[in-house]
């Protein structure tokens, strides 16, 4: 038998799918979220979400910590729970947000990491071409590197999205919004000679209009790219992961010139904070090729060494 918190929450997961359009996963993971404050709140024997004050929150919140969840989880887990309350307020299902004023935990901040040029480089010649996983590969990656495109958005593609003449494709990103990425040339010859050469021989005589295929012809998963990117990962000796190849695309282009707004809207972000955060990694790069290379403070950074007391 339902209760208030399952009539609730279906109606919750539709707004999330009818009008907000939101992904696959992010109602996936409000759900998950949601279904374990539930739990809680039934735990406490509170009968619906209108009974949940500050109090009660604050006492779930104590509840994830003393489990040790990370903060990025936590925080997570609260934002599922604000969007699910502010959607009750909006329908008029409770009297009040208990939530409005509730304070969120504070995120340690990341510099985000990145790949070297050299590193880069070495990466996307890795795939032996000789084969049709091979051609695919090199593709990915390259087109991975060149667009800045998400894992999600890579393997969403389809034949049709992709423009040789202009070397553009035209991406669904977050909240369903569209935008275009490009790609330069050795990306643009790269994926030409998958589609050619490479992904004919993995389709073989089935029908599908995905762009990049696993090895029976259907659209490759998100987790095969991880694991592909794990295997190539060797040959530089880093942990590759896609949302890394993200990183290493807003980094070159900011330290090659390029402006932060050009860059926000290549990578589909909604706030310029967002891609700020590549500032930061630029100015932190910038500083160590200083230290390392301007023979007076490489001079003055060697006295300051001798000068500290051993550990």
């Amino acid at each position: 038998m339902q209760d208030a918190f399952d009539e609730l929450f279906d109606r919750f997961m539709n707004y999330l799918r009818a009008e907000r359009n939101a992904s696959i996963h992010t109602v996936g993971t409000y759900a998950y979220a949601l279904q374990e404050f539930f739990h809680f709140l039934r735990e406490k024997r509170i009968a619906s979400p209108a009974q949940v004050d500050r109090n009660t929150w604050r006492r779930y919140m104590s509840r994830l910590t003393a489990q040790r969840f990370a903060k990025t989880s936590i925080n997570c887990k609260q934002s599922a729970v604000r969007s699910f309350y502010r959607y009750l307020e909006r329908e008029s299902l409770v009297p009040a947000n208990p939530l409005r004023k509730a304070p969120s935990p504070k995120l340690d901040r990341r510099l985000p990491g990145f790949l070297t040029v050299d590193e880069t480089v070495k990466l996307l010649q890795a795939p032996d071409l000789s084969r049709p996983v091979g051609r695919r590969d090199r593709a990915l990656l390259e087109l991975l590197y060149a667009s800045g495109l998400r894992v999600s958005e890579l393997v969403s593609l389809d034949l049709e999205r992709v423009n040789f003449f202009t070397n553009e494709i035209r991406v669904w990103g977050k909240g369903a919004k569209e935008r275009v990425v490009l790609m330069g040339k050795p990306a643009a010859e790269a994926l030409h000679h998958y589609i050619q050469h490479g992904r004919p021989k993995l389709l073989g005589n089935r029908q599908n209009q995905a762009l990049f295929l696993n090895q029976y012809g259907g659209r490759l998963p998100a987790r095969r790219v991880q694991k592909i990117l794990e295997k190539y990962s060797r040959h530089i000796d880093k942990k590759v992961h896609p949302h890394l190849l993200r990183h290493t695309f807003a980094t070159h282009l900011l330290d090659g010139g390029a402006d932060l707004r050009v860059v926000q809207e290549l990578l589909g972000h909604a706030q310029l904070a967002s891609t700020q955060i590549y500032t930061h990694v630029t100015r932190s790069q910038a500083r160590k090729v200083y230290l390392a290379a301007h023979p007076l403070a490489r001079r003055q950074r060697k006295n300051e060494q001798k000068q500290q007391p051993n550990q």
